[in-house]
């Protein structure tokens, strides 16, 4: 297959997966019939991860059309995995000649240094992750976010990946802290918390796929990962908050701790709030008694 159209299926793939994340697959018959016009090998099958795609589009799909398409397709591929061509298996020996590079598969290949590679979502990771790091508190955290990966899995991923993904993340945090304290192990839990989450599942899909790599979700705060749900309560949450609290001249505790910036004045009353996550310091609220200037700091 041309390169051209390697990078197609590719393009189609991503498109596919978006439909996914969007829940709109029933969108995806037109598709699904421009992709069945690309002939498509093995070796681009393994590559692009289409079959991945189109068979996540056919677990959430109500229409039927969009439905027996997929299943066509899916059905069609399977011969070139049970069936491989000659020319195929000449192309794979003559690799195993070579250097191994890594590829984008969802199967497990050993290379000549006794090694595991695989892809999850365009990661290559060898099977030194997956082993024991010496380390129960490390070894424990990576099996929580295993588990966080796995929540409701109907995206297709298989363990392997989850565990290779893991471990990346896991690997990224204990990078950042060097050791498993608190700040590590809160850092994990707040990964955990987020990926499991039903009600974010775009996050997870975002990790498993590929579009999110285990370095960004590594550092990612509590307000990134947020669902777009969580994201807008929090807002309306937070202009409530400064809606029901505005300040009046009376209103608050009386200090001289702070100097206006307009008049320079130390007549001042304060408040403090809670206007972002509870994990998160108050905000705090002046009032200048003298001119009326207001102010907030953190």
């Amino acid at each position: 297959m041309s390169t051209s159209n390697e990078e197609e299926v590719l393009y189609i793939a991503k498109k596919l997966d978006k439909m996914v994340s969007k829940k709109s697959a029933d969108n995806a018959l037109d598709v699904l019939k421009a992709l069945k016009q690309i002939p498509i090998n093995l070796d681009t099958l393994q590559k692009t991860r289409i079959g991945m795609s189109v068979n996540n589009i056919r677990k959430q799909t109500a229409n039927d059309e969009v439905a027996i398409a997929a299943k066509q397709l899916i059905k069609g591929w399977k011969k070139l995995v049970s069936e491989p061509s000659s020319a195929s298996k000449k192309s794979e020996d003559n690799k195993k000649k070579e250097k191994p590079e890594p590829i984008i598969s969802t199967n497990i290949r050993k290379t000549s240094t006794t090694k595991m590679e695989v892809s999850a979502s365009s990661h290559t990771m060898d099977t030194s992750s997956l082993q024991s790091t010496g380390n129960s508190v490390r070894d424990k955290c990576r099996e929580m976010l295993v588990r966080g990966l796995q929540t409701d899995n109907t995206s297709g991923h298989s363990d392997q990946q989850c565990a290779f993904l893991a471990a990346a993340i896991e690997e990224a945090i204990y990078s950042e802290f060097k050791d498993t304290g608190v700040k590590y192990k809160n850092r994990i839990r707040s990964r955990f918390s987020n990926l499991k989450d039903t009600r974010n599942s775009i996050l997870r899909l975002n990790v498993l796929n590929g579009i999110l790599k285990p370095e960004q979700i590594a550092k990612m705060t509590a307000e990134e990962m947020a669902s777009d749900e969580m994201k807008k309560k929090r807002e309306e949450y937070e202009q409530q908050n400064i809606k029901d609290h505005q300040m009046s001249v009376n209103e608050g505790t009386k200090t001289d701790m702070f100097v206006c910036g307009r008049c320079k004045g130390r007549a001042c009353t304060y408040n403090q709030l809670q206007t972002r996550s509870a994990d998160e310091p108050m905000t705090t609220f002046v009032f200048c008694t003298e001119c009326g200037n207001r102010w907030k700091f953190c």
